[in-house]
């Protein structure tokens, strides 16, 4: 299944980035029996936060999708990371948290976060079809406009 999933990365033109380090006191990640708990990740590229700001102000539900995208590319590099380099070794993803910085108001954290579930269904296929929650926030760490965590079933 990896050579698959590289194969769609590819298709897709995603190059998966190096896992990001913990920015406080926190682990990237914890393995418990065959869950896969992955800490938030932020729409980070290029090594800083891509985007900012609280959706529906600042930001357009398009460039909150692209967020959420960002997101879910990072959740796959911190799942490669943890499994020594094998996305194979994922079963199921269970479920994504997402959370949204939202304008008083913005009611459309849903769509937002389908960025970054269209990603992981996209990239993963039938393992990929996750149960979710999309919530508004007042704020991020670092002002990020989305964050989203991640529950996966791995093969040991």
């Amino acid at each position: 299944m990896s050579d698959t999933i590289d194969g769609r990365l590819k298709t897709m033109g995603i190059t998966l980035p190096e896992a990001a380090a913990p920015a406080a006191n926190y682990v990237p990640y914890v393995i418990s029996g065959n869950l896969l708990y992955l800490s938030g990740q932020l729409p980070i590229e290029g090594g800083k936060i891509a985007v900012t700001g609280l959706v529906g102000t600042d930001v357009a539900l398009a460039d909150a999708q692209r967020a959420a995208e960002l997101c879910a590319i990072n959740i796959l590099a911190q799942a490669k990371s943890a499994l020594a380099g094998d996305l194979g070794r994922i079963a199921r993803v269970i479920k994504l948290n997402g959370f949204v910085a939202s304008a008083p108001g913005f009611t459309e954290q849903h769509l937002v976060i389908n960025g970054a579930s269209n990603l992981i269904a996209g990239v993963l296929g039938d393992a990929g079809k996750h149960a979710r929650a999309a919530v508004g926030m007042a704020a991020l760490p670092l002002n990020a406009s989305v964050e989203i965590d991640a529950i996966l079933e791995i093969s040991l």
